[in-house]
Formats: structure tokens, C-alpha cells, sequence
């Protein structure tokens, strides 16, 4: 950064690129608070140019240069430290790398663009001597990205499960209140209030969630940022049935994003799972976040919060800054970088993955069918641990059970076999179980 000084203290100049609901939050918060953060930090921090298509009439943009050529923000030799909060990933990539070229430091909230762009990103970044902060990228509010890398710092993490997409979690709540309609009705809801896009597949498919894991393991375990590489499954395939057996047998389902090190490698999946009702995870609902992080010396540990919006997610992008000027300030170079040089094992298929199962069945009702099917499970070596059988009737009766721990290819091979009984009437839905193994 440029040595540039105002009433004494030394002055990092901000430059903000889209001034959307986070954009302006994160202005807003800027001037808001410009004294409290000059007292904390012993720097003054002022946002002297704006990129964004149009005004926000939040923002008194008075004083402060507006461009509505975002690069023009990249390119402006005054500024320090780059915000970029246009979302997308090409023209984000474009202007992060404009930035980085021209020795600015970057701030983002831009979780598509991390777990896509950012291998190459960061090591450009390395390169030019600047950093990229990125903790307003995943989980909104909840500080995530610190707590790993800085206060689990002396740690050996073993795995993290999180419900880090307020949609399908608000979805999934509002699915388990009583006269629910089902999934389409609880979508409705949600776009209705906000909560869901009028094309919820990014959310609802799991994509935004797998995404965020991207970044949560690559922090954990030095995982490559290659978001492809994680297994996603959206929440469509439950329907209430499925929350009321659930909830019977003494789980919640939600949506869930886990890594964790497993026996061949690092397990990367996104999927909707049931998890015990006494668990921490099972008390999340509605919009919230949270992540259950486990290591070896701070044992289990969980972090809860709004997980997007413009105050939460204004304070980690703030914080971020501020971190920036710290660093420079103290002359520690380079810091906020995902840890690519200790690369973790190879990403786990899903089908070695381990974990108990939720199996769900229509089977005729008759004798024997249920002693056939338990045959099938044993010769599999799976036990069942849970059991709902009921009547509907019609000579039709369901069966639900949660297995014990079991290689999912394993699991899969028991299904096949048992869906090809002449008894059974129906494809099996199976949901996996957070397990601790």
C-alpha cells in the first residue's frame, strides 16, 4: 500500500465494486463506525471510489468517487484495498485479477468465485504480494473462517458439519410444522418471504453449499479449490413422510454440508441427512447457520448465526479489512491465503463414504417379507438399528429403518437386491445419517 497519513495516523483507502444489499451494507458500516474502527486498529480506513451500475439510495455517495466502470475502481492508483461484491464468477475473476495486478488487496464475499477461480487467484496473489480475505464468502455473519485458521490454529481438525444455506434449512422447518403441505408449498414460502430466488436450483440443488465447503475444506485439510470435486444432493427428494418417520425415530432432517478425513482420503458432500434430535445441528432452524467443527484438542465446538444479509455479512467483509490493514501495518505480508502447499489426500468418492442410512419402503403385506428382507441386509453384513413398521392397508405396508454404520457401496448393492423381491412394491429412498464414524 501507499504510505499516506490523515490527522496522524496512517489512511488505507477502500474501494467498493457493486453497491447492491451487501455493498451497502458494507459502505454504510464503513462511515458508520470509520471512529470506533480508527480506535481499534490505530489506522483511519476511508472509502474513496465506488464501481456500480447505479446508486443506492441508502448510500450518501457525496463525497466519494462513483464509477459505473467497475474497472475503473481496479485501476485507480489511490486505492489500497479493492471490495468486490458484484457476484458471478467471470467478470468478478476479471476485476479481482485487475486489482491484484495493479497491487491492491482484495476483500470478497464471493464464495462461486473462491471455490471456482481461486487456486489461481491466490497464487497471482502471491505473486503480486498482496492478500485475498475471503471469510464474508461462507456463512454470512458467523466468523467460520477465523475460527479455523486462527483460533483452531494448534488443532488437528478431523471433520466439520455444517447447515450453511438458510433456504433449504428454512425450507426443511417449515416442512416439520404441523398441517405442512410439502416441499413445493414450503418453496413457495420461501420465495414469497425473500428467503428463496424466483429460480431457487442454486440453493435448493445444493450448489451455493457446495461451494462454501469448498472453502471450509480447503482451510481444514489444504483441500484443492475445486468445488466440482463435491458430492451434491438437493433436498427435493424429501417429502413429509420422510420428516415424520424422522422425527419418530428421534432425528430432524436437515441439509447438510460435510468434510471431514476419512479412511482413503477427504470426504466432500452436500446432501440432506438425518441428525439426532439431541444433537446441536437438530436445534438450527429457520434462515440460520451454523457449523459443528471437530479437532483434537478443542473437541467439538459450534458456531451459529445469521448466515447472510446485509449487516452480518457487512461485519465479516469489514473485518476482513481491517485485518488487511493490521497485517500491513505490522508488515506481516500474505495472509489469508487457503494453504496450498500441504495438499490433503485425494476427495472420497461417495460410495466409500461410511455413515448409518435411512431406508424407506412400500412392501406387500404378508408373512415373511420383512425376515426377507432383514436376510438380504445380513448377508451384507448390515444391521438393522431402527425399525418402523405400519398398515396402510390395501395390503400395503411400509417399512422404515436406520441402519448401523455401512460403506455406502456396500449399502447400495443390499438395496438393488432387495428392491428386485417380488414383494416389495416400491424404489427404496434412502437419506444418510450423521453419524460419528
Amino acid at each position: 500500500m501507499n504510505t499516506v497519513e490523515q490527522n496522524g495516523l496512517s489512511l488505507k483507502r477502500i474501494g467498493i465494486c457493486g453497491l447492491g444489499t451487501v455493498g451497502s451494507g458494507t459502505y454504510n458500516l464503513l462511515r458508520r463506525n470509520a471512529r470506533e474502527i480508527e480506535r481499534k486498529v490505530g489506522a483511519a480506513i476511508e472509502v474513496i471510489h465506488v464501481g456500480c451500475r447505479r446508486d443506492h439510495p441508502d448510500c450518501d455517495l457525496t463525497d466519494v468517487k462513483v464509477s459505473r466502470d467497475i474497472f475503473e475502481v481496479a485501476r485507480d492508483p489511490d486505492v489500497d484495498i479493492l471490495i468486490e461484491l458484484i457476484g458471478g464468477v467471470d467478470a468478478a475473476c476479471d476485476l479481482v485479477m485487475e486489482a491484484i495486478e495493479n497491487g491492491k488487496h482484495v476483500v470478497t464475499a464471493n464464495k462461486a468465485l473462491i471455490a471456482e477461480k481461486g487456486e489461481m487467484l491466490f497464487s497471482l496473489a502471491e505473486e503480486k504480494g498482496v492478500q485475498i480475505k475471503f471469510e464474508a464468502s461462507v456463512c454470512g455473519g458467523i466468523p467460520i473462517v477465523k475460527a479455523i485458521r486462527e483460533g483452531l490454529v494448534a488443532n488437528h481438525i478431523t471433520g466439520l458439519a455444517g447447515i450453511i444455506n438458510g433456504t433449504t434449512n428454512y425450507i426443511l422447518t417449515e416442512m416439520e410444522k404441523p398441517g405442512a403441505k410439502g416441499y413445493e408449498a414450503a418453496l413457495s414460502e420461501a420465495q414469497e418471504k425473500g428467503y428463496a430466488e424466483a429460480d431457487p436450483t442454486f440453493d435448493v440443488e445444493g450448489i451455493d453449499a457446495a461451494h462454501k465447503l469448498t472453502i471450509l475444506s480447503s482451510i481444514a485439510f489444504g483441500t484443492p479449490l475445486n468445488f466440482k470435486d463435491v458430492y451434491t444432493q438437493g433436498i427435493s427428494i424429501v417429502d413429509i413422510e420422510d420428516i415424520q418417520y424422522a422425527g419418530e425415530l428421534g432425528y430432524r432432517i436437515k441439509h447438510l454440508a460435510i468434510t471431514r478425513l476419512g479412511r482413503d482420503g477427504v470426504e466432500l458432500r452436500v446432501h440432506p441427512a438425518l441428525v439426532s434430535n439431541k444433537a446441536l445441528l437438530a436445534q438450527v432452524n429457520g434462515v440460520m447457520n451454523a457449523v459443528m467443527v471437530t479437532s483434537d484438542a478443542a473437541g467439538s465446538t459450534m458456531y451459529y448465526g445469521a448466515g447472510a444479509g446485509a449487516g452480518p455479512t457487512a461485519s465479516s467483509v469489514v473485518a476482513d479489512v481491517i485485518d488487511i490493514v493490521r497485517n500491513d501495518t505490522v508488515g506481516v505480508p500474505n495472509r489469508g491465503f487457503v494453504n496450498e502447499k500441504e495438499q490433503a489426500g485425494t476427495v472420497m468418492d461417495i460410495m466409500d463414504t461410511v455413515c448409518p442410512h435411512y431406508l424407506k419402503l412400500i412392501a406387500e403385506d404378508v408373512p415373511g417379507v420383512m425376515a426377507r428382507i432383514s436376510s438380504v441386509l445380513g448377508n451384507h453384513n448390515i444391521s438393522i438399528e431402527a425399525l418402523i413398521q405400519k398398515d396402510l392397508g390395501e395390503g400395503r405396508a411400509p417399512i422404515v429403518m436406520i441402519t448401523n454404520q455401512v460403506k455406502e457401496s456396500v449399502l447400495m448393492n443390499a438395496v438393488t437386491e432387495i428392491e428386485s423381491l417380488t414383494y416389495v412394491t416400491s424404489p427404496i429412498k434412502h437419506i444418510r445419517v450423521l453419524g460419528s464414524g
